[in-house]
């Protein structure tokens, strides 16, 4: 009895951790668009389904596992392009542009997958591939995902660093922190926004696929609070690090991530229903902006004090 209850406990870590490890990604995107462009992307809630509807399809078709996850990446990308050009070339407000693209997305998503579809267990995905078999086949399926899902953070962890170390990562920080200086340089402000949303949503489609491969199967519903999730995992994780300088922000956003996955985690274990799983998700982000308000506020007299 001890013995099963601490292989389910076990199961439960690992399970966790790989969620936070898959979120990640969709956190690395609001990363960009929240903490560096200070742009309300709602298009999240629109392109995570949206690679996870894509994803659904191609693995019903048959297509090679690790080829749905660049086809998520590319249609994610599509629909960032399409909300910074509605924002950027058709000067509609930041928050209307998203609102307009995940809007449309909804019914792109129906289009494309319907209300929902399922993979069937004799098709092959990233998790049980041949070429993931060969390299990971002696471990259980439960320890393949958290190892499969790390990998795939980490790649695109280790591209995102390294892009903000360019040119037009400097450039895409700078819009977000002094526009000014973008327009200095002559260079287009607009399209350094463009940029950051194709990334931001390339980011979040590409997490949707995950997750997709992951459940075997895509659901109409699942992008709604994503964007939520998404936000809290930001502010958890850089509020957490902020005195830390040496902290990368996509390391930091990593740990938010983990960690508002195993609070939901253990709310669940505690035995709220599954059913109350948004309102718990969205009470827990009201608590942390209110603390992240609140030690603000707690700066700033200590400043003037």
């Amino acid at each position: 009895d001890v013995y099963k209850r601490q292989e389910k406990m076990l199961d439960l870590i690992i399970s966790t951790l790989t969620q936070g490890f898959i979120y990640a990604m969709l956190s690395y995107g609001i990363y960009i668009t929240y903490k560096i462009l200070d742009f309300p992307d709602l298009t999240v809630d629109g392109s995570f389904p949206l690679g996870a509807a894509v994803t659904a399809l191609l693995l019903v078709k048959g297509v090679n596992p690790y080829l749905t996850l660049l086809a998520a990446l590319a249609v994610g990308a599509a629909a960032g392009f399409v909300t910074g050009f509605i924002h950027v070339r058709l000067k509609v407000r930041d928050l209307l542009a998203g609102i307009i693209t995940m809007t449309a997305l909804f019914s792109v998503n129906l289009q494309i997958a319907g209300s929902n579809l399922s993979v069937a267990r004799s098709i092959a995905t990233v998790f049980t591939a041949a070429p993931t078999m060969a390299l990971f086949g002696s471990l259980s399926l439960i320890m393949r995902k958290l190892i499969v899902s790390i990998i795939i953070m980490l790649i695109c962890k280790i591209l995102l660093d390294l892009y903000f170390k360019t040119k037009s990562g400097f450039l895409l920080r700078a819009v977000g922190d002094n526009s000014a200086l973008v327009t200095t340089l002559a260079k287009d402000m607009g399209r350094v926004k463009i940029i950051g949303l194709v990334i931001s949503n390339a980011l979040v489609a590409l997490s949707g696929a995950v997750v997709c491969h992951e459940q075997r199967s895509f659901s109409a519903m699942m992008g709604t609070g994503q964007m939520v999730f998404g936000l809290a995992a930001v502010i958890i994780g850089t509020t957490l690090f902020r005195k830390m300088s040496f902290v990368k922000g996509t390391t930091a956003v990593t740990a938010g991530s983990v960690i508002y996955k195993a609070c939901i985690q253990i709310a669940i274990s505690l035995g709220l229903p599954a059913n109350l799983l948004k309102l718990i998700t969205a009470v827990l982000f009201l608590v942390i902006l209110v603390i992240g308000n609140f030690e603000k506020g707690s700066v700033k007299k200590n400043v003037r004090a």
